[in-house]
């Protein structure tokens, strides 16, 4: 049905969640804050790692010591962003099918630019052509904008007919509006099916190979 997928990363192709709660615990302890459950940093995901520790963080970018402990957060993550991260199950195995049938693959996130490319080139090597992360300092904002999605299409040289967003939060469904494109919701992720239905999603998949 479709020639192009977009995906999200966190939450629809990978299981990040510990190694994020993990680093952002880390740099609370480090400077002397209170910690999160792995359950609370969950609801925090989605728009970023800085909307992340805002979220985290008392008082969040208002905290006098929020600039270091959102650095001390950043240099923890990009040294521990594999210890437990994996993706889905029956992701590789789908991502391998739909390549095989000609499909075009590229992953959009708000992750930090160089932990998306690293993490797609270390899981992804063969399927994933085009990896985007958060890089607005360059002028491309991040997801909900459209921009880092143009930027994919853009990238694998293709118009957006026939190309289709996956992800697993409000923030993707967000995206693909605002990118015009159709929406398909991962029930896998980081936000269940009522959450979404309330932020607009309507086309939901609960395993990756129904993307087949």
């Amino acid at each position: 049905m479709y020639n192009t997928y977009i995906f999200d990363l966190d939450g629809t192709l990978l299981d990040t969640i510990t190694d994020l709660a993990a680093s952002c615990n880390y740099a609370l302890r480090t400077h002397g804050m209170p910690e999160h459950s792995v359950d609370d940093v969950r609801r925090f995901v989605g728009n970023g790692v800085r909307k992340l520790m805002e979220r985290a963080i008392p008082n969040g970018a208002d905290n006098p010591d929020f600039d270091a402990t959102f650095a001390t957060f950043r240099e923890h993550y990009m040294h521990h962003s594999l210890d437990t991260t994996q993706p889905y199950p029956g992701i590789p195995e789908t991502l391998a099918e739909l390549k095989a049938h000609g499909c075009r693959l590229a992953v959009v996130s708000n992750k930090m630019m160089a932990a998306t490319v690293e993490l797609c080139h270390h899981f992804f090597p063969d399927t994933i052509e085009v990896a985007i992360g958060e890089h607005e300092a360059e002028g491309i904002r991040k997801k909900p904008a459209p921009d880092t999605v143009f930027a994919a299409l853009r990238e694998l040289g293709v118009e957006k007919d026939g190309a289709v967003y996956v992800g697993d939060s409000d923030v993707d469904v967000q995206t693909a509006a605002n990118s015009g494109l159709p929406c398909i919701s991962v029930l896998w992720g980081f936000r269940d099916r009522d959450f979404l239905i309330q932020h607009g999603a309507k086309t939901f998949i609960s395993a990756p190979s129904e993307l087949l």
